[in-house]
């Protein structure tokens, strides 16, 4: 890799094969890869289609598009990393607000400030969209991730803990939805 200039740039449908293979180095690096299982088919969809576009839910309300954004790093024009994350909404403030949902630079480019340019751009779209929120999770063991994040500003939310009903579990929840007129 060469010491040309790093760039940020949102994702396009032909950077699919790059996101999904970035995703699988970072499932790889948090030492789980077996859960990446993520596809193409799904990137497209939900990065750049119409997301819920067969889906019927509650009082049928129509929902379609895109349900999360990607930025992808490039150093010498070369795809390095990316910054994936989607609009949630805090009803305490009334404001939306951006999760990151993955944040990653492949190993052989950090030091180059590619991690630090995502991050920024990500906090650059949330002010820019009247955020009042930019929140994502570390793994515990990630202290490389947590003194990035932490030289950056940003303070652990350390009363919170995060709760995942998925799979199986979800499907066995939802199927005990009662009947409503």
């Amino acid at each position: 890799m060469g010491n040309g200039p790093v760039s940020i740039r949102a994702a396009t449908p032909a950077d699919v094969p790059e996101i999904l293979a970035l995703i699988r180095e970072l499932a790889e690096y948090e030492k789980a890869p077996e859960q990446a299982v993520a596809t193409e088919g799904d990137l497209r969809r939900h990065l750049f289609g119409n997301s819920f576009d067969d889906w019927q839910g509650v009082s049928n309300v129509p929902k379609s598009g895109p349900v999360a954004e990607c930025l992808i790093g490039e150093i010498d024009s070369v795809p390095q990393g990316l910054a994936l994350f989607y609009a949630n909404f805090s009803t305490w403030v009334g404001k939306p607000g951006i999760y990151l949902e993955d944040l990653f630079v492949r190993p052989a480019a950090r030091g180059r400030g590619l991690g630090k340019a995502l991050f920024v751009e990500v906090a650059s779209i949330a002010a820019a969209r009247g955020c009042q929120r930019l929140e994502w999770s570390v793994l515990d063991w990630n202290t490389p991730a947590i003194d990035f994040y932490r030289a950056l500003g940003a303070t652990p939310m350390s009363e919170w803990t995060v709760h995942r009903l998925a799979g199986d579990r979800l499907a066995a929840v939802a199927a005990t939805k009662p009947q409503l007129a």
